[in-house]
């Protein structure tokens, strides 16, 4: 009796490893695969789990790391309400 393949591999991109790669996280070689997805190449590390996505020249493209600033800048800040000050000159200090 014979069996058909399945058509899993339609949705899923065929990954394929990389010989001699060296993963750039954990520096082990032959666990680099890659693929592509609508024409942009991803590549993952099967040991420690380093993913990214490369440009047109092949360079990795960096994900932005979290940070005070790029994260305040999407929350909006909070209104507060001012307050007048009125400063008066010091008696006893001489002019």
């Amino acid at each position: 009796m014979m069996t058909t393949p399945s058509n899993s591999t339609d949705t899923e991109p065929k990954k394929r490893f990389i010989a001699g790669a060296v993963c750039p996280a954990c520096e082990t070689i032959d666990t680099i695969r890659m693929w592509e997805v609508d024409g942009v190449p991803h590549r993952d590390c099967v040991k420690c789990g380093y993913g990214d996505t490369l440009n047109a020249d092949g360079n990795s493209i960096p994900n932005e790391l979290v940070t005070r600033v790029n994260v305040s800048a999407l929350k909006k800040p909070k209104e507060t309400t001012g307050q007048a000050l009125q400063f008066f000159p010091n008696p006893k200090l001489k002019k």
